[in-house]
C-alpha cells in the first residue's frame, strides 16, 4: 500500500527504487483518523502466496514458533501484532491473505465486503478479488480500524445476543480435510457457542468442489495480466515460485476465464442461499496449523496435501463471492499453535458481522 515518502516494494526486487508520492486513499483515511504509522511489514512477494516466505527480504516468521510460517500473504502484518510491534496492522486479501495469517498467528483479521475499502494505491494481485482490511488483537480494535479505513467515524460496537443466534456450519468439503487438532478445537468452539445458547446447524455449498478451479482461473490470469510487462523486462528479479505462478496465467484460455466468471456467480448465489435463514456461516479459518517454513506438503490424515492448496481451501470462496468474513482466535493445538474460527456474513453487512464476532469472541476468549 502506498504510504507517502516510503517505498512500496510489495516484497519484490522488481519494484526496487519505487517511492510513493501520495498516500493510498485507505492510508489517507487512517492518517486523518490519527493513526501513527510505525513501519511496513514483510509479506509474500506481490501477495501471491500463503506463507510469506517467498520475499525479497527473506521469510516472515510466526512469533509462536519461528520455524513456522505466520501465514500469508500478510504474514508480517499478523506477526507484528503478536510480537507487540504495533497495536494493529493492515493487510490485503485476495484468497485469504488477511484471514490466513490471523488464523495462523491467533489474532483477529477482517476481510470486509468486496469494494467497501478502496484498493486504489494498492499494488494489485487480482483486481476482481482484492480486498483491504484490518488485523488486530481484538474484534473491537478491528472494528475501529475498519471504520477508519472507510474514512467514517466508528460507531459503538455492541455484541449481538448469543442466545438464539442461528449459525450454520459448512460441513461438506469445508470439514472433509482437517488436521485432527484443528478439528477438535473447532468442534470445542462450536460446543461453547451452543452452551451459550446459539443454535448451530449444518449447511452445504452444492458446488464447493469447484471452488479451487474457479478461483485459479480467475486469480492467476488477472495477476499475469498486471505483471505482463515486468515479466518480460525483469522476470529474473521475481522469486522463482511467484514467477512460475504468474507465467502459468499466460496458458489459461479466455473462454476458461469466462466460464470461471459464471462459476463465481453460481457460488455467490449458493452462499447467499446458505445465509438466507441464518445469522452467519461458521467454519475453520485454516484446515491445518501454521506449517513449517519451506514445507511444500503437509500430512492431513493419511494423505500428503500441498500446503498452498490447504491454506487457501477454506478462505478463497469468500473473495470470489465478496461476502465479509472475519477470523477470530478459538483455541490452540496440542503443540500450542493458534486456530481460527472463520465467520461469514451477508454482503454489505460488515458491521453486523463484527457485532456477531464480538459475541463469539467473548465466549471463546
Amino acid at each position: 500500500m502506498d504510504l507517502h515518502g516510503t517505498p512500496t516494494t510489495a516484497a519484490s526486487r522488481v519494484r526496487e527504487g519505487h517511492v510513493a508520492h501520495a498516500d493510498a486513499p485507505a492510508i489517507a483515511h487512517l492518517r486523518q483518523a490519527g493513526a501513527v504509522f510505525v513501519g511496513k511489514t514483510n509479506l509474500h512477494e506481490f501477495a501471491f502466496g500463503t506463507t510469506s516466505e517467498d520475499s525479497a527480504f527473506g521469510p516472515a516468521r510466526n512469533p509462536h514458533d519461528p520455524s513456522r510460517s505466520p501465514g500469508g500473504s500478510s504474514g508480517g502484518s499478523a506477526a507484528s501484532i503478536v510480537s507487540e510491534m504495533a497495536f494493529a496492522s493492515i493487510g490485503t486479501d485476495t484468497g485469504g491473505s488477511i484471514r490466513i495469517p490471523a488464523g495462523a498467528c491467533g489474532v483477529v483479521g477482517l476481510k470486509p465486503t468486496y469494494g467497501e475499502v478502496s484498493t486504489d494505491g494498492v499494488v494489485p494481485l487480482a483486481r476482481s478479488l482484492d480486498h483491504v482490511g484490518p488485523l488486530a488483537a481484538s474484534v473491537s480494535d478491528a472494528h475501529l480500524l475498519y471504520h477508519a479505513l472507510l474514512g467514517a467515524p466508528a460507531r459503538l460496537l455492541s455484541p449481538r445476543p448469543i442466545r438464539g443466534l442461528r449459525l450454520a456450519v459448512l460441513r461438506p468439503y469445508f470439514c472433509d480435510l482437517l488436521d485432527e487438532d484443528v478439528r477438535l478445537v473447532f468442534e470445542q468452539a462450536l460446543e461453547r457457542l451452543r452452551a451459550a445458547g446459539a443454535e448451530v446447524r449444518d449447511a452445504a455449498i452444492r458446488h464447493a468442489a469447484d471452488i479451487g478451479p474457479v478461483y485459479t482461473h480467475l486469480s492467476v490470469p488477472e495477476a499475469s495480466a498486471y505483471h505482463a510487462d515486468t515479466l518480460e523486462r525483469k522476470g529474473e528479479l521475481y522469486t522463482k515460485p511467484v514467477r512460475l505462478r504468474l507465467e502459468m496465467g499466460r496458458t489459461i484460455l479466455a473462454e476458461d476465464y469466462v466460464r470461471a466468471l459464471q462459476g463465481r456467480e453460481l457460488l455467490r448465489r449458493e452462499v447467499d442461499a446458505a445465509l438466507a435463514d441464518t445469522a452467519a456461516l461458521v467454519l475453520p479459518t485454516l484446515p491445518i496449523p501454521a506449517p513449517p517454513i519451506g514445507a511444500a506438503t503437509v500430512r492431513v490424515g493419511a494423505a500428503e496435501e500441498p500446503v498452498r492448496n490447504m491454506m487457501l481451501r477454506l478462505t478463497q470462496l469468500f473473495n470470489m463471492t465478496g461476502h465479509p468474513a472475519v477470523s477470530i482466535p478459538c483455541g490452540r493445538t496440542k503443540a500450542g499453535l493458534p486456530c481460527g474460527l472463520q465467520i461469514v456474513g451477508a454482503r454489505m453487512e460488515t458491521d453486523a458481522l463484527l457485532g456477531l464476532a464480538l459475541a463469539c469472541e467473548r465466549q471463546l476468549a
